[in-house]
């Protein structure tokens, strides 16, 4: 039952797209039925490593805050400290020893090992984090040997139906491969990272395998696993992987020495086109990018992208949606150009986009110490960077809330990351050094107005 279904879905492959499915066939025999994964495992098993992560935090218990509790009862003020782990999985990218995991396995770390498939354990530190990826690439300490790697596959040459291998530690019972097809391209509705563009895979990945391979049958990394849509926590045949060319993308950042990943800045702002726009536009389906917003001065701006344009490739590949420019056009290489085509008034209009950095001119980042609401607040002045950084339009202007410490005022008061801070106590917030001089006012009472996702917010919090 299996090899008609499965026949028929590569027959219809190779129709649509045959420069890419020419040599892929189904078996034609038992005996190649027979065939086995093994020699692609020995293969690329020794560059998957595991992850472990530590940090340590203390346990709040409000009483021990209040100090007349503490001296009837005799309790220090010092309140305990416990060491919270997690685990995951990571992939050697470079023979020196760098490794690529998700951010969110090492996120908050203040210890981070690394385990070889050989059980060697090493150290390691944290080159680079992305959140807006969910990557992050760390560098084994003191250490001169050659690691084995892995290369990175095209993935845009990736097509529905190809078997995959995902390697991993699930559950933190060792090292595990699982064999599957790929089950859908370009996912752009899982609400995991800010760049929306995921390899789906039925390949068994659990908790554990997070940072993990997503291996093709070259031998070569495909994506880095990274969430699964699950009812009870374990495997249900949906799982998701970022991307190789985004993954490409961050360590090529690790490798130049940057803190931060450089990507090309386009400057305006897009929104998916609906069944009610396309109508209005004559469109046959509700696919492409509508330009909502473009900055001044922007690389959008000086390429001539417009209001109300719509667009529909870039370098040749067809954009379906929002997301699915935001990852063609954040995995383009710097210092050079796109070319788009945008549908304007009926009429196809082809522009080139210089792929440049976005500007970051007067960012001031400072922290609020001060007692106050905001104690614990990492602010900034939003700069084009910033406002790429935090997705927020481009032409925004003010203080933004870029980081909050654990245990810090401003996140127990529920401030979060990417709030737009308008006014405190009546007083205008434009830069980062008037919330500064602010939050070292004495009030009992603090009336603050806040941009949270677009909608303002009044706030009032006793002093």
């Amino acid at each position: 039952m299996l090899i008609p279904s499965l026949a028929l879905l590569l027959v219809s492959a190779i129709v649509a797209t045959p420069a890419l499915a020419q040599d892929r066939r189904v078996p034609s025999s038992g005996a190649e039925l027979r065939l086995s994964f093994a020699p692609i495992v020995q293969r690329v098993q020794p560059a998957v490593v595991n992850v472990y992560a530590a940090k340590t935090v203390q346990n709040r218990n409000p009483l021990l805050d209040d100090p007349i509790f503490r001296r009837f009862f005799g309790v220090p003020g010092q309140q305990p400290e416990q060491m919270q782990r997690s685990l995951g999985s990571g992939v050697m990218v470079d023979a020196s020893g760098l490794v690529v995991t998700n951010n969110h396995v090492i996120e908050g770390a203040d210890q981070v090992k690394i385990s070889l498939a050989d059980k060697r354990e090493f150290e390691a530190e944290i080159v680079l984090k992305d959140s807006r990826t969910d990557l992050a690439v760390l560098r084994i300490k003191d250490s001169k040997e050659k690691f084995t790697t892995i290369d990175f596959a095209n993935s845009d040459e990736l097509l529905v139906g190809d078997v995959v291998l995902a390697i991993g530690n699930p559950f933190g019972v060792g090292q595990t491969v699982t064999q599957g097809i790929i089950s859908a391209l370009a996912r752009t509705q899982v609400g995991i990272t800010d760049y929306q563009f995921f390899i789906q895979t039925d390949a068994a990945i659990n908790p554990g395998n997070s940072g993990g391979a997503l291996v093709d049958m070259t031998g070569k990394l495909a994506g880095i696993n990274t969430a699964i849509f699950s009812r009870s926590g374990g495997s249900q045949g949906i799982g998701f992987a970022i991307p190789a060319n985004m993954v490409r993308v961050v360590v090529a950042s690790a490798k130049s020495g940057g803190k931060a990943v450089k990507r090309p800045y386009l400057g305006a702002r897009l929104q998916a086109v609906t069944p009610e726009i396309a109508e209005t536009l004559g469109l046959k389906s509700p696919t492409g990018a509508l330009v909502a917003n473009v900055a001044a001065n922007s690389p959008a701006a000086r390429a001539g992208l417009k209001l109300s344009d719509l667009i529909t490739s870039i370098d040749g590949q067809v954009i379906d949606d929002p997301n699915a420019f935001d990852y063609r056009f954040a995995t383009r290489p710097l210092g050079g150009s796109a070319q788009i085509d945008v549908q304007r008034a009926g009429k196809t209009v082809k522009l080139t986009v210089p792929l440049e950095t976005a500007p970051d001119t007067n960012r001031d980042e400072i922290v609020l110490t001060a007692r106050s609401p905001f104690q614990g607040a990492k602010v900034a002045n939003i700069s084009p960077a910033v406002a790429d950084e935090l997705r927020l339009d481009a032409s925004t202007e003010g203080v933004v809330v870029i980081d909050l410490a654990d245990g810090g005022t401003a996140a127990g008061v529920g401030f979060q990351k990417g709030d737009i801070i308008l006014a405190v106590n009546s007083q205008k917030i434009a830069k980062t050094s008037d919330l500064d001089k602010a939050s070292k006012t004495s009030a009992r009472i603090w009336r603050i107005t806040v941009v949270r996702g677009g909608q303002q917010i009044n706030v009032t919090l006793g002093g």
